[in-house]
């Protein structure tokens, strides 16, 4: 790999968006890390690691804790074989569940909303549950599952 698709922690700052103390913060709790180091020993980070970056951000948006994000991509990460792949559509049918008993919990709730309200409410989460299930399906299409 040479160094013009490297980035320096300034660099892979202005592309991603964050700070550099971010950047130093996420590589010091093993978020990201660097590719390699220059010959004057600057961090270099790569293009995968900016997506990474950028995938995080993303996360952090949605409310997701540091925690929660690092277990995520780890998970992913790791994800080689047949088995980890089957592992990881478990999980996600299990949060799928975990999702359906919630909604199945809040029902009573919003059968009672009266029209408007029920409107407002659906405006802000048909977006985000749309995508979701739009995300899967193409991800089960592409994967030839269906």
């Amino acid at each position: 790999m040479s160094d013009q698709c490297l980035y320096r922690i300034g660099e892979l700052s202005k592309a991603a968006g964050v700070s550099p103390r971010t950047i130093d913060f996420y590589t010091s709790i093993g978020l990201i890390e660097p590719e390699r180091r220059s010959a004057k020993n600057y961090r270099l980070y790569s293009d995968e690691t900016l997506s990474r970056l950028k995938r995080i951000v993303q996360l952090k948006q949605e409310k997701f804790s540091l925690d929660e994000i690092k277990a995520s991509l780890a998970g992913w990460k790791k994800v080689s074989s047949q088995e980890e792949v089957s592992g990881q559509f478990i999980e996600l049918e299990i949060h799928l569940e975990k999702l359906q008993r919630e909604v199945m919990a809040i029902e009573p709730v919003i059968s009672q909303l009266k029209p408007g309200q029920a409107k407002q409410v659906f405006k802000r989460l048909i977006p985000q549950t749309a995508a979701c299930v739009e995300a899967l399906m193409l991800l089960l299409n592409k994967g030839g599952f269906m």
